[in-house]
């Protein structure tokens, strides 16, 4: 069964929305901070962090990170909105399939608390716990 996290910009977010070529691009810059841990300690700490590639997903909006070890398979990463109290919030969606591994699950976590840091959002995490990283009052 498919498991879902999700990181809503909400109202204090840093962005009201969100491309796929922008979410790429944080991932991305994810990737080269734990490259540079990586070096700055003198060992393949970003393959040890990150073991995913940035694919195309199955759908438009969507992303696959596709494991580059035994123990990582996939993670979907998708774009979407709905409507609360009239209006329309943005949300990236962390999915796991059917198949995926316990590894895979601790990365997701760890990518959902780095995308609601980043973006100040409101995070739901696959345990079912919020996290806010938003500014609230």
């Amino acid at each position: 069964m498919a498991q879902n996290a999700y990181v809503e910009l909400v109202e204090g977010s840093s962005a009201p929305g969100l491309t796929l070529e922008e979410l790429r691009g944080i991932l991305e810059h994810y990737r080269a901070q734990l490259a540079e841990t990586g070096k700055q300690l003198g060992w393949g700490y970003e393959q040890a962090a990150f073991p995913y590639t940035i694919e195309p997903g199955p759908l438009d909006g969507w992303l696959t990170l596709a494991g580059t070890a035994p123990q990582y398979r996939t993670i979907h990463i998708g774009l979407g909105s709905r409507s609360v109290e009239d209006r329309v919030r943005s949300f990236v969606r962390i999915s796991l399939p059917a198949g995926s591994t316990h590894g895979d699950k601790g990365k997701a976590n760890e990518l959902s608390k780095y995308l609601g840091k980043k973006l100040k959002a409101e995070v739901h995490l696959l345990n079912g716990r919020t996290m806010y990283f938003n500014p609230r009052k």
